[in-house]
């Protein structure tokens, strides 16, 4: 990721700045003992538990950097400015799937806080491309993998 602006929501700023705490004090001291003690059992050239102890701390400062970064580009929406009549980010957007019938709820947010098994679907998937900038009743053709999804867009509305 470059250093683009991203917008996320009050909670997920907060959610990250927890966790690089959490990286940074926590996980840091039992990283530093984890060696300590593997350190302590003598010849480092064929010690498996150093070895893997630095790969820990190699992949803890990967995981700083990158919120690190995150943190940086990251700005809170202001979820009052959030427009609701059409699908942008912070919405929730109801759709009717033309191939089945299926109705289908997606909170459309940034790729931190995308989860698709709670619905979280980020703006820069293929369907939150395809979503963006629609309005209610309007039908919809989103190009993925699978083949091509057909949608009538319900309702749209503030994200919760």
């Amino acid at each position: 990721m470059d250093n683009e602006i991203m917008y996320v929501s009050k909670e997920c700023h907060e959610k990250m700045h927890n966790e690089l705490t959490m990286l940074t004090t926590v996980r840091r001291k039992e990283i530093s003992r984890q060696i300590a003690e593997a350190r302590s059992h003598g010849d480092l050239s064929e010690n498996a538990e150093y070895d893997a102890a630095k790969e820990s701390q190699a992949m803890n400062e990967i995981k700083i950097a990158d919120l690190e970064q995150k943190i940086s580009c990251a700005r809170i929406m202001d979820e009052n400015a959030i427009p609701l009549n059409k699908a942008v980010l912070g919405t929730t957007v109801t759709l009717k799937d033309l191939n089945d019938g299926e109705k289908i709820c997606y909170a459309l947010v940034s790729e931190p806080e995308a989860d698709i098994s709670i619905d979280k679907i980020s703006v820069d998937s293929p369907v939150g491309k395809g979503l963006l900038g629609h309005k209610e009743n309007d039908i919809i053709e989103i190009k993925v993998p699978a083949g091509i999804l057909k949608y009538k867009i319900i309702k749209i509305e503030r994200s919760r």
